[in-house]
């Protein structure tokens, strides 16, 4: 038997950020480190978490709104999200205790997952477990996924990408810079903007705080126009790239950060670029592409061993923190990709 703390969502929220108490840590009682019998007879997998993702698309999660590729929260129920973990029981035959696996789990110390067919093995490595959130997880692929796919780099173009020094940005300006395109980032703060030029290599990189026009900021640093816009943020800056967008552009279209809390969300005024410059603007979701993912971990755990990929990990160590980390997503705290450990127990965090 263990004792189980969770972290749950007090109720919906509409019209602004998550704070920190919107979820409360609870204690869920004792758990048997067993599958429940009431479990059967479908198999199912028992975990003990190891790290916690702490994403964008999760406080989309956190309205009472349903139109979404992927349903709400439930108040007063533990918060889900994609994690590390280790299996303690299994009567999926497919996994055995001791396996470390990666897939949706709760923000919890144990976890029963019932759908344990949605879980991945991981073969554990030189390659931080972590990892498996950021470089090899689920930003990662979608950095490679929105960049090759949607994007269709060729050598020699220009690349702009917004929130370049988070989970996804920094992987995708990295993955330009290998195929031979000239890249800018954008960044809340110049700590960011340093680590997007010293660390992963942009050509040139601009902190968008410090721009009263966001316009003349991208024909500054793109006098020849934008060839690859990688859109994390909406708003005020899609109006200036699609300003300064060349013939033929491409825009993937991973996330709106700005809009999401908006129940008004800002309107785009120069949208009728699109035509004249023949742009082709597309949203996506990683999940659509997983016949790449197999060639995706291939391609860049090879990068990362290589040297030729870094990642910045932004760790947060105890599940109580864990509220705390996600809501600094939304105003900027976390340098790279934002982890959570759920051990307080360090020796637990690089297991």
């Amino acid at each position: 038997m263990a004792r189980n703390r969770k972290v749950v969502l007090r109720e919906y929220i509409a019209g602004r950020p998550p704070r920190e108490d919107d979820m409360v840590l609870v204690d869920g009682g004792t758990v048997a480190l067993r599958v429940p019998e009431a479990a059967a007879p479908a198999p199912a997998v028992l975990v003990k978490n190891l790290y916690l993702s702490c994403d964008p698309y999760m406080r989309g999660r956190m309205r009472d709104f349903h139109g979404s590729y992927i349903p709400p929260f439930k108040p007063g129920s533990v918060i889900e999200g994609l994690g590390v973990a280790r299996v303690v029981d299994s009567t999926h035959p497919g996994f055995s205790a001791g396996d470390i696996v990666s897939g949706m789990t709760g923000w919890e110390e144990y976890s029963l997952i019932d759908r344990p067919e949605q879980l991945s093995k991981i073969q554990q490595s030189d390659i931080p477990l972590s990892y498996h959130l950021g470089l090899l997880g689920m930003p990662g692929f979608t950095a490679y996924a929105g960049f090759y796919e949607i994007c269709s780099p060729k050598k020699g173009e220009f690349v702009f990408v917004s929130a370049a020094s988070g989970a996804v940005g920094q992987i995708v300006g990295q993955l330009a810079k290998l195929h031979g395109c000239y890249v800018v980032g954008s960044a809340g703060t110049n700590q960011k903007v340093e680590l997007l030029k010293g660390k992963f290599g942009f050509d040139a990189a601009f902190n968008y705080k410090e721009e009263p026009d966001l316009t003349a900021a991208l024909k500054r640093y793109f006098p020849e126009g934008i060839d690859i816009y990688f859109e994390n943020v909406g708003g005020p800056m899609l109006d200036a790239v699609l300003l300064n967008m060349r013939t033929h552009g491409r825009i993937a279209v991973c996330g709106m950060v700005s809009q999401n809390a908006l129940t008004d969300p800002v309107g785009i005024h120069n949208i009728f670029c699109l035509v004249p410059k023949r742009i082709r603007m597309q949203g996506f979701i990683q999940s659509d592409h997983l016949h790449m993912f197999p060639q995706f971990v291939s391609d860049m755990a090879k990068h990362y061993r290589d040297g030729k990929i870094v990642y910045v990990e932004d760790m947060s160590i105890g599940l109580e923190n864990a509220p705390a980390a996600l809501v600094g997503l939304f105003s900027g705290k976390n340098v790279g990709k934002k982890v959570v450990c759920v051990s307080q127990e360090l020796s637990q965090c690089t297991f």
